[in-house]
């Protein structure tokens, strides 16, 4: 049984591509492996609390007489959605370019799930990712085109800061579903759209933790 996490962070409801990718890319990821057990979370209608002193209540000793009221209740969001991203198997994310970066509804889950000594752990010789053998898909969605040019690879901090925060947990696979242009008028976002579901189509019949030289072969 895999276990796959389903993550919108879109604030544009109906309106969003993002979320209409996510939407295939499990639909397409169930269709090629049928023993899969879904979980959803919608981060912009349930949207942790952004990262604060009373949040970084995990981070101290396992104490009850050592936390607030407050930090008690930030600290079980934490632990639930650390649980939860653990036990996942495959996770398909939207991410929407926001502002050149990711949305802060997605910024505040990864502050909550990324915990030392949960999903990393930092030795002598530096930092290691406790939170290997996953997959993460990611709906990648953007207005302008970024991935073409030097100017735009330099500009996007949203796939960039993906790929390195979730290699930092230890995850290897990543893999992108990407349809940019998609303010640069209905032809361009046609063409968008239409590469971005034979992209579907292939991320999503490979088997999950896959190398990344199978992924590229």
């Amino acid at each position: 049984m895999t276990k796959l996490l389903h993550i919108d962070s879109s604030i544009l409801g109906t309106n969003s591509v993002s979320r209409q990718l996510t939407a295939q890319i499990v639909a397409s990821w169930c269709a090629a492996n049928p023993v899969t057990e879904l979980s959803y979370l919608d981060l912009a209608v349930d949207t942790p609390g952004h990262f604060s002193a009373n949040a970084m209540g995990f981070r101290l000793p396992p104490s009850s007489a050592t936390l607030s009221d407050v930090q008690k209740n930030e600290n079980a969001l934490s632990e639930a959605l650390v649980a939860q991203f653990l036990a996942s198997d495959v996770l398909v994310i939207g991410a929407p370019l926001y502002n050149f970066s990711i949305p802060t509804q997605l910024k505040a889950w990864i502050d909550r799930i990324a915990q030392v000594g949960r999903t990393f752990k930092y030795t002598e010789k530096g930092p290691v990712g406790l939170a290997g053998g996953k997959t993460v898909i990611v709906a990648s969605t953007r207005g302008g085109i970024y991935s073409t040019s030097d100017a735009g690879i330099a500009m996007e901090h949203q796939e960039s800061y993906l790929k390195t925060v979730f290699g930092f947990l230890g995850v290897t696979d990543v893999r992108i579903v990407r349809a940019e242009g998609l303010a640069m008028g209905e032809a361009a976002k046609s063409a968008a759209l239409a590469c971005a579901g034979l992209d579907i189509l292939a991320q999503t019949h490979w088997a999950d933790n896959q190398p990344q030289a199978v992924l590229a072969a």
